[in-house]
């Protein structure tokens, strides 16, 4: 059990990683949208490129973030029936759903989503929009983001299997931590400290 756990604990780690940087994604989007509506209320010219570049954006950030949002239990439950059992019994709510629900859905998106994004690596597949940009790299999204998920998966199902056996504390409670909005704030607030500094 103890090598799951240090499995669970390096899945853990990656997923932090990537949930607490994929949020400039999310930015990039924004940033990238309110220029594209600028430019086109200003000087009356767009491309389609910046449209699709936001929609890549996006989803890169909603799909390769599903395993931190697993990681941080903000995934939606159905609290109305798992909220009337014993904690023991939704624990083994969580394991059956990771077991046959989870894993055999992330299992089959993979079998589809590589051979799919592989295809349109290799024939270099663009958008039929005019202007349009390649599609291999939102492609490589879905295996990507849908690895990372069924990964914390199985890092939740060993947390859970590992608490049942009393060996770790309940992993569904909550650790009191900054929520992204602030880290970003956080993250921009220093980093116009140091251009401050420099300049």
């Amino acid at each position: 059990m103890r090598a799951l756990l240090k499995f669970s604990n390096a899945v853990d780690w990656l997923n932090t990683q990537i949930g607490k940087h994929v949020i400039w994604l999310i930015l990039a989007s924004t940033v990238i949208s309110g220029i594209n509506a600028i430019v086109r209320k200003v000087f009356n010219v767009s491309s389609n490129a910046y449209l699709e570049v936001q929609w890549y954006l996006f989803a890169a950030s909603f799909l390769i973030a599903a395993g931190y949002t697993l990681l941080q239990g903000e995934h939606v439950k159905i609290d109305v029936v798992s909220s009337r059992l014993s904690k023991r019994g939704q624990i083994w709510v969580d394991i059956i759903g990771f077991t046959i629900f989870l894993t055999p859905v992330c299992v089959a998106l993979l079998y589809y989503g590589i051979p799919f994004f592989l295809r349109g690596l290799q024939s270099g597949e663009v958008s039929g929009n005019a202007g349009g940009l390649i599609r291999w790299p939102v492609y490589a999204m879905i295996p990507l983001g849908f690895t990372l998920l069924l990964l914390q998966g199985w890092s939740e199902l060993i947390k859970r299997i590992a608490f049942l056996k009393g060996l770790i504390e309940d992993p569904t409670v909550k650790k009191v931590e900054k929520t992204a909005e602030e880290e970003l704030a956080e993250a921009i607030r220093r980093l116009a400290e140091t251009k401050t500094n420099a300049g």
